[in-house]
């Protein structure tokens, strides 16, 4: 964190409590209206033009005739940037380095749309640029890989900035200051936010890099580190679709937000892994068997007892997964979406191959009635989980397929 004065951050100092940093915010603001309402002579009374072309330093932002836009936007873009407006795209590439075919591929892979030669980037993007023509030049990632470096790294923090806008600033400028407008509070809250949300973001993403890098070291050879072998889980609420005509949309988003926080919170707690969110679907992965039936069965016993939500169906599946970009691809996806499909409201169905591996594990027994035949009484007890196979039937795309129903014994 950035530390002032004895080590006290300075958003938490800003912040304090309840509506500090709105406060703050607040003071901020009023302190720059007044400083623009000063002054005397020729330019007094004039609207501040060179506000809007000015960084979050206060250097001047070169005029461009494609720059345009709205002035405070422009002032936002400078303070997060850290850097005004300098290049064309072509003039990007050639300070990087790099050909302008190989800077297109790297900044749409981001997620940035087309600007034609308008004067819109930065120091930063020409240094972003080097930095993985770098790589690739070093031989330490190949161009394709570098291609999808920048994609997986677009796509997720365009979801995590969208959301960060859409609800964290939005819930932090309501309600307004007396006599200030959100627009008017929105800089100088940026502005104490920036710094502490950018330190936040880089220690979760080495805490994550940190765990998926053990994951992967503890595979069994070369081969299982890229095609492993995972348990995959759907969850999926019933009647959803009924649910968006019946439902206006600020009750519907509420349902979402509660159904994904819920889902992510009991996966995350239970050592499992998030793939991602569909609205009414999650898609969650874990290393072994066990992990991934204690997960299902807790989004049941959980939503269940939720009268806000509707019933919800688990299905899950064991086998080679192919890991790419955060995300899970194969059969045995495929396998575990067609099982929810199928599963009864408020139950797990899982296939064969997460049975024998429950059962493999000891969470689980082979059988109930061999169980019961020849254990005792306490050696049945030590099982976590009850298997119930079920009428074997065509799934579509994968054949015929023997469901089991997955319980918490006792």
């Amino acid at each position: 964190m950035t530390a002032d004065d004895g080590g006290t951050s300075r958003a938490v100092r800003a912040t304090g409590e309840g509506s500090g940093a709105r406060e703050a915010a607040g003071r901020t603001a009023g302190e720059s209206a007044g400083k623009r309402a000063e002054g005397s002579g020729p330019s007094a009374g004039r609207p501040d033009r060179d506000a809007a072309h000015r960084d979050a330093s206060g250097r001047d932002v070169e005029d461009s005739g494609d720059e345009g836009g709205d002035p405070l936007a422009l002032r936002l873009e400078a303070l997060i940037l850290g850097a005004e407006r300098r290049y064309t795209p072509f003039q990007a590439a050639r300070a990087a380095g790099v050909s302008m075919d190989l800077a297109s591929r790297f900044w749409r892979a981001m997620g940035f749309a087309d600007i034609g030669q308008a004067k819109a980037l930065t120091e930063a993007d020409v240094l972003a640029l080097r930095r993985l023509a770098g790589l690739v030049e070093a031989g330490l990632l190949s161009e394709p890989m570098a291609v999808q470096v920048a994609r997986s790294t677009g796509q997720t923090t365009a979801r995590l900035a969208d959301w960060q806008i859409d609800s964290f600033l939005e819930g932090l400028t309501e309600p307004q200051e007396p006599g200030m407008t959100r627009t008017e509070i929105t800089y100088p809250l940026v502005e104490l936010l920036l710094p502490e949300l950018e330190e936040f973001l880089v220690y979760v993403w080495r805490r994550q890099l940190a765990a998926a890098t053990g994951r992967v070291v503890q595979a069994q050879d070369d081969a299982e580190m890229v095609d492993r072998r995972l348990a995959v889980g759907f969850a999926d609420l019933v009647g959803f679709t009924r649910l968006t005509r019946r439902l206006e949309e600020e009750e519907l988003g509420e349902l979402v937000e509660a159904f994904e926080t819920t889902a992510a919170d009991l996966v995350a707690a239970h050592g499992g892994r998030l793939i991602k969110t569909l609205g009414d679907e999650v898609l969650y992965a874990a290393d072994d068997a066990g992990t991934a039936a204690e997960i299902g069965l807790r989004l049941i016993e959980t939503l269940t007892h939720d009268e806000t939500m509707p019933e919800l169906r688990v299905g899950i599946a064991f086998g080679t997964v192919t890991t790419r970009m955060g995300d899970v691809f194969g059969t045995t996806v495929n396998l575990a979406s067609r099982l929810t499909s199928i599963a009864p409201k408020d139950a797990v169905l899982v296939d064969g191959a997460f049975a024998e591996e429950l059962a493999r594990s000891g969470d689980a027994p082979k059988s109930e009635a061999e169980a019961a035949a020849s254990a005792s009484p306490e050696e049945v007890e030590k099982y976590r989980f009850a298997l119930q196979p079920m009428w074997q039937r065509p799934v579509r795309g994968l054949g015929v397929v023997e469901p089991w129903l997955l319980t918490r014994r006792n």
